[in-house]
């Protein structure tokens, strides 16, 4: 190979190498945030079940478990056009604030260690992990509106735009209901069920234990089961792809939705947890840094910014994002943009 043919060839594969490899557009290591304080215990809360429960100050994870939880561990947050809501699992106990001015506005006991909050169909509706049910609530005054039972150990909802999907964490297996609580029927996915969203006309369930996610149709027939990284954990759609936030592989995993072939894998952060499309970027909770990453649909990292402690999911309410702070009893808010 002459010079000139040499130049070139290392010129295409330089350009080759650029575009097949996500880069930093920018990182930080904190963002002002908003840290709102969550109210201490279940004192002043609105009793909808009139259950009660010990709180254990710790999570169970598909590698061991998770220490330095608050007593009320808040873990995952809804949005539902007013409020956004928090489930604390530990105190089992829902707590909603006002966006418009950071208010926390009411408390309301919910089932035993509520891990998953849906607002869908006007209702907000929780997943109670060991009272093995699903609470529907109206949000304007959280009253509970009716009680459902589901499979062992519900923890992760979706909505189809018709009916309610739950993803039971202890008997592997979705839950198909009616809004009215009917039984549309019941599915085997992979070990350990965790976290769910519909996208592309279809359901994702990521399977902790099984490093993988299953792609069922809105009928329940499995699509398709894809590997993931390490501790499948958050799921969400964007554009003609399905990310999935790998928890102990520190990664986020990039799956075409046509078909589940792997665009590609990007290291995160430890923990990585809850994963959400804000429409443009991505967010990505990091439990184990105590922070949030913001990304590019193609993987870039853009920036990442600290929150409480030990941050567990997330939700847009069009504006800004929210992250429950599992370890400092507390919801960090920020600007998407």
């Amino acid at each position: 190979m002459n010079l000139l043919s040499w130049r070139v060839f290392s010129m295409a594969l330089l350009m080759a190498f650029a575009l097949a490899t996500p880069t930093v557009i920018k990182a930080q290591d904190a963002q002002p945030m908003t840290e709102i304080k969550l109210s201490s215990g279940t004192s002043g809360a609105t009793s909808l079940s009139g259950s009660t429960t010990s709180l254990d100050g710790t999570e169970t994870t598909g590698e061991g478990t998770i220490t330095g939880a608050s007593p009320n561990g808040p873990e995952t947050v809804a949005f539902d056009g007013t409020y956004i809501w928090v489930a604390t699992q530990f105190n089992d106990s829902i707590i909603r604030i006002r966006v418009k001015d950071n208010t926390v506005a009411g408390s309301f006991i919910v089932g035993k260690r509520p891990v998953a909050l849906l607002y869908a169909a006007s209702y907000l509706w929780v997943a109670n992990l060991e009272s093995d049910n699903v609470m529907k609530i109206a949000p304007s005054t959280g009253a509970l509106v009716a009680t459902y039972a589901t499979g062992d150990g519900p923890g992760g909802l979706a909505y189809d735009g018709k009916s309610l999907w739950v993803a039971n964490r202890n008997s592997n297996t979705v839950m198909k209901l009616s809004t009215s609580g009917s039984n549309l029927g019941t599915f085997a996915v992979g070990k350990r069920p965790i976290s769910i969203a519909f996208f592309a006309n279809a359901l994702w369930v990521t399977n902790n234990f099984g490093n993988s996610v299953t792609k069922l149709s809105t009928a329940g027939a499995v699509l398709g089961t894809y590997a993931t990284g390490r501790g499948a954990f958050g799921v969400a759609g964007a554009g003609d792809s399905v990310y999935v936030s790998n928890f102990f592989g520190k990664t986020v995993t990039r799956l075409r939705a046509a078909d589940g072939v792997n665009l590609g894998t990007f290291a995160v952060g430890d923990g990585a947890a809850g994963v959400l499309s804000d429409g443009t970027n991505l967010w990505v909770a990091l439990h184990g840094d105590d922070a949030v990453v913001k990304m590019t649909r193609d993987g870039s990292i853009i920036s990442k910014y600290a929150t409480g402690n030990g941050p567990f999911s997330i939700a847009f309410d069009g504006v800004r994002v929210w992250l429950p702070n599992s370890g400092s009893d507390s919801v960090s808010v920020t600007a998407a943009n």
